[in-house]
């Protein structure tokens, strides 16, 4: 059976993962490439999700730490 360590770093490295993917989706959203207002709302939309399972994850990830500490 796995440890806390490896719980840890598996979800460090999806919140490593899911930050690159917000800043492609900032990106995105900044160029400025003609894009439809329907892909931009989509762009917003999944930026807005992504940002809230990154905030999941780094609640994750405080918890395993504390609970590693004691």
């Amino acid at each position: 059976m796995r440890g806390r360590g490896w719980i840890k770093a598996l979800r460090q490295d999806d919140a490593r993962q899911v930050r690159a993917h917000i800043a492609e989706l900032e990106r995105n959203l900044i160029a400025t490439t003609p894009q439809g207002r329907h892909r931009r709302f989509d762009a917003g939309n999944e930026l807005r999700i992504a940002k809230s399972r990154l905030e999941r994850l780094e609640e994750c990830i405080a918890a395993i730490a504390e609970k590693c500490g004691r």
